[in-house]
């Protein structure tokens, strides 16, 4: 498939802050509950932050889990979503390392897992997979496949697991027929019974109700901070639902 740049600035539309100013807070940005509410239980999670008092989390990704410039890093949604789990996890230790890979396809994230997995021993991956495989084409089976693999590798490291869909864009929907790519990972999350991170149908409800306007977001970079910013937060929710913390509860002593 080729790409116009009109096309490739529309789907990194989340991708491209350059400006260095710190990220506006999150406002007017909540989850519809039956989009972050699970019945899976975050077992490695809970038992890492009750007996340890830390979580260690490993974030694998390509290129929409991360923001451009120099300052980037520091408002991408693994960096927000560390921030918020500290703030609302106090007296744990909390540590959230991205691996991100720009136009690695979900094959090429699986071949590196076990080396991840090694490198940073995580009581829990989020990995993001979906949308270099909807941009080359990559038939859906052998993504489903690429898919397994990777979750067999955290698996075996005994660790939980989150993956996360592909982010929403209203310019590109219809171009990119991304929805195969989103069925393949319910299917296989509910399969697997595992958490899903559904960051398209999110993206999506946010565009209905008007919170942000991503029509307008290649031309917006303080937007596409905030997404990531509320991206953050929405993880950490489900994170800490799904783990059974009581926030309130979680403060330690030392």
């Amino acid at each position: 498939m080729t790409l116009t740049f009109p096309l490739l600035m529309a789907i990194v539309l989340i991708n491209g802050a350059e400006a260095a100013e710190p990220t506006p807070a999150a406002r007017d940005c909540d989850v519809p509950e039956s989009l972050i509410a699970s019945e899976i239980d975050l077992t490695r999670v809970t038992s890492e932050i009750k007996d340890r008092h830390r979580l260690d989390i490993s974030v694998v990704g390509s290129g929409s889990s991360a923001l451009t410039g120099p300052d980037g890093p520091r408002f991408a949604y693994p960096a927000r979503l560390e921030a918020v789990l500290r703030d609302r996890l106090p007296g744990n230790e909390i540590k959230v390392t991205a691996h991100v890979q720009l136009r690695q396809t979900t094959a090429e994230m699986a071949a590196g897992m076990q080396e991840t997995l090694a490198q940073d021993k995580p009581a829990l991956v989020i990995w993001q997979a979906g949308t270099v495989d909807a941009l080359r084409g990559i038939e859906p089976e052998e993504f489903r496949n690429s898919l397994e693999t990777g979750i067999d590798a955290i698996a075996a490291a005994d660790a939980d697991v989150i993956v996360m869909n592909m982010q929403y864009s209203p310019r590109t929907e219809s171009m990119l027929g991304v929805e195969a790519y989103a069925d393949v990972m319910h299917w296989v999350a509910q399969q697997r019974g595992i958490e899903l991170f559904d960051r398209l149908a999110i993206m999506r409800s946010w565009t209905d109700s008007g919170t942000f306007d991503l029509y307008a977001a290649t031309k917006d970079y303080a937007m596409a901070r905030r997404v990531h910013e509320c991206i953050g937060r929405a993880l950490a929710t489900q994170i800490i639902n799904a783990a059974h913390l009581d926030a309130g509860n979680m403060q330690t002593t030392r």
